[in-house]
């Protein structure tokens, strides 16, 4: 009887033991992204991020932190004429894509930091200017005087000015010390002018004017007022993948 109370008591401890003894989970997610040369896969803590938070991140560095929209540069009379002939067929592309964009773009969540809410907002920020760059400059091929309203008239007062004004000699003066400036960081500067008096001497100087200083002067100007130069863009892609652990990483060679 001794020894049946014994056994019977070794027995009940074993199962109290396994009944207190934690069972073991992890939190830790799978989650795979690409870069621009690489495909990454690791793991992120599921107690602290939630996979709608990191995609919305991942899509701020890798879609939506460059050119948001797709449009054609005017460097040729045919491409002048061309938007000239379509002005509305451009401009309801350009719509189109903004309101597909701007729904993603607005929509997106992001990690609660400071430093993902601020990329965020800066995303915002530069996709409306760029909107609106690109809008004005579909117009002022078909009509300089609309760029007399643009939004970046206060920045970008003296190719405005040139682009805008019915003095022909005045634009054509502009677009000669546009050029002159331009040459001097070219290796062939002379080349560069001998370009440049070829088309002013050109029956369609006055377009060639006009692509140089809207689709150069002017869209370099105005772009510079708005993109977002980001000093910490290594650190920020960096952050990003401390998220992950057991991070791997399978790139292709340059």
């Amino acid at each position: 009887m001794k020894k049946m109370m014994i056994g019977l008591c070794l027995a009940l401890s074993v199962i109290v033991w396994g009944q207190k003894k934690p069972s073991k989970t992890t939190n830790l997610t799978p989650y795979s992204y690409q870069t621009f040369n690489c495909d990454n896969k690791g793991y992120f803590d599921a107690t602290k991020y939630e996979k709608e938070e990191i995609d919305g991140v991942n899509k701020l560095l890798y879609k939506f932190n460059g050119v948001h929209f797709d449009t054609r540069p005017i460097f040729k009379l045919s491409s002048l004429e061309e938007v000239r002939k379509n002005k509305e067929a451009h401009l309801q592309d350009l719509e189109k894509q903004y309101q597909e964009k701007k729904a993603e773009l607005y929509n997106l969540k992001v990690i609660d930091l400071p430093m993902w809410k601020k990329m965020h907002e800066d995303a915002i920020y530069t996709f409306e200017n760029e909107y609106e760059l690109n809008k004005e400059e579909i117009l002022a091929f078909s009509d300089p005087s609309t760029l007399k309203n643009s939004k970046f008239y206060e920045t970008c007062r003296e190719p405005i000015d040139a682009i805008s004004t019915p003095d022909r000699e005045k634009m054509f003066a502009t677009w000669k010390a546009y050029t002159e400036l331009k040459s001097k960081n070219n290796s062939d500067p002379q080349g560069v002018m001998n370009r440049f008096n070829a088309k002013l001497n050109d029956p369609q100087s006055e377009d060639y004017a006009l692509i140089d200083l809207i689709g150069l002067s002017f869209h370099n100007c105005a772009n510079s007022s708005f993109r977002q130069r980001r000093d910490d863009e290594g650190t920020a892609y960096k952050d990003f993948d401390k998220i992950f652990t057991k991070l791997k990483k399978n790139c292709d060679m340059p």
